[in-house]
This record gives C-alpha cells, sequence and structure tokens, in this order.
C-alpha cells in the first residue's frame, strides 16, 4: 500500500471514530509503528489530524475569530496572569511590538507604569490605552482596517512593521498547537510574520484553552518561537513536549488558579 492510500485510511478512520490509537492502526494497515508514525506526522503538518498520546484524533477548528468584544470575557483571569508575567521579561529601553489582540492588551496594562519603552502595535484598542494611560512611545502600523478585531492587517501593515527594528515581538494567535500558531484570517498572517522576521525575539502569548485546536491558516510554525507564556492548565505533559523543540514554556498563574491550588490543599 503507497503512503496516499494509507493516509486515505487513516483519515476515513479518524472521521468515523474521532480518536483512533496508533496499535489500532498498525494492525488495521499492516505496517510498522515507525512507518505509522511518519504518516500521522505527515497528516498533522497538513493540519489534517492532531496527534494526541498513544494515537490521533480529528482537530477542532476555528473557523471564525470572536470579536474583540466577545474575547474580552474570555479567560480574563489568565490573560491577565499572562500579560503580568511577560511584562516581567521585558528590559529597559526595548522597542516591543505588541500583536493585536486581547492577551496582548493585558500585556500593555501591565506596562502602564513604564516610560522607557517604545511599543509598536497594529491594534487600536492597544493604541488608545497607551495614549490615555502609557507615557511610552507608540508606533502604529496603520493598514486595512479589521472592524471585528479594532485592528490593521494586511500588506501595508507589514510592510510598516519591516521597517522597524524590534526587540521583543508579543505575538497572539486564534488558536495554537505543536506545529504552531493559527488563524483563521488570511490577512493577519502577513502582519505576524513581518513581526516575527525583524525582532531579536518572538513570544507567543496564548492561553491554554486555545491550545490543540487550528484554523485555516498556519500563521508561523512552532520553531519560530522563543518562549510561549501561558497559563498553568497545560498540561506538563504537553510542557515537555514543546520544550523537546527547544521552545521555552513559561506559566502564568492566575489568581484563580492559585486559590484552587489552595482551596485543594486545605480541602
Amino acid at each position: 500500500m503507497i503512503p496516499i492510500e494509507r493516509h486515505q485510511q487513516i483519515l476515513a478512520l479518524v472521521a468515523e471514530r474521532g480518536v483512533v490509537s496508533i496499535n489500532e492502526l498498525t494492525e488495521r494497515l499492516n505496517v510498522s509503528h515507525m512507518t505509522i508514525r511518519r504518516d500521522l506526522q505527515k497528516l498533522e503538518e497538513q493540519g489534517a489530524v492532531l496527534l494526541v498520546s498513544g494515537g490521533v484524533r480529528s482537530p477542532d477548528r476555528l473557523s471564525s475569530e470572536p470579536s474583540h468584544l466577545d474575547k474580552t470575557t474570555m479567560y480574563s483571569m489568565e490573560k491577565l496572569a499572562i500579560g503580568t508575567l511577560a511584562a516581567t521579561t521585558i528590559p529597559l529601553n526595548s522597542c516591543i511590538y505588541l500583536d493585536a489582540g486581547t492577551t496582548t492588551l493585558a500585556l500593555a496594562r501591565a506596562l502602564s507604569q513604564r516610560s522607557d519603552l517604545t511599543i509598536v502595535t497594529n491594534d487600536f484598542v492597544i493604541a488608545a490605552f497607551v495614549i490615555e494611560s502609557s507615557q511610552c512611545r507608540m508606533i502604529h502600523t496603520g493598514g486595512t482596517l479589521c472592524r471585528e478585531n479594532r485592528s490593521c492587517v494586511g500588506e501595508a501593515a507589514a510592510l510598516a512593521i519591516g521597517n522597524v527594528s524590534i526587540d521583543i515581538a508579543f505575538l497572539s494567535a486564534s488558536c495554537w498547537g505543536i506545529r504552531g500558531s493559527y488563524t483563521p484570517d488570511e490577512e493577519k498572517v502577513s502582519v505576524k510574520r513581518s513581526a516575527a522576521r525583524v525582532s531579536r525575539k518572538r513570544v507567543l502569548l496564548a492561553d491554554s484553552s486555545k491550545y490543540n485546536k487550528v484554523a485555516t491558516w498556519l500563521a508561523l510554525d512552532l520553531k519560530q518561537f522563543d518562549s510561549i507564556i501561558t497559563d498553568a492548565r497545560l498540561t506538563e505533559t504537553v510542557r515537555r513536549e514543546i520544550e523537546s523543540h527547544q521552545v521555552e514554556v513559561l506559566i502564568a498563574a492566575s489568581q484563580s488558579t492559585v486559590t484552587r491550588e489552595r482551596d485543594h490543599a486545605t480541602g
């Protein structure tokens, strides 16, 4: 059986069952574990499946991104913790890029007492916050307006970012996984890639609810990030897997997580 035939059978089984073990696939297709793992890695790279412990499953696919207003109410404690931790990693007099998003907005708020930074952003809400509540220098990218997310996207925004030398890019994601970060909006891809290209360090800010999901466009490969800052709900197994790809994982403990752990210890 040639690889494309195996891939078709694997996809048919996953579509039918949702989750299929590697052992079952080796028996059904009469091939070695090594062959199946190569097949699954190829299919995962294509975004067709997601590898899980001992097997493979259908990916949770994000077809569209929630609006900025909707996102402000989602995982707000985790975003606050991620932004607070990210703020502690920024050296004096840095030029940073804050990608559009509510987690990067949490980082902007955590930097309100700083006056030494240059903040580059494509996000109008972040820009408004910096204008009203910060003494940091700010550069807005301009570009094509994305009303739902209150940001600028497209080639004009990407070109503006490409003319700046950035120390740290803090990048957002609609969803992410072991392959990298995703977005359902093609016009955001060039902006994120431009920021990654001109930055000395690239950091993904994303809560764990977005992990193991995919969208149409792979914005950045996992290997393009130097570190990921996420919340304590990310499992230790996933953390070790990410770090095996030479990407640092920083865990931000939100107040709700601290409360749960304290209650568990005293319960």
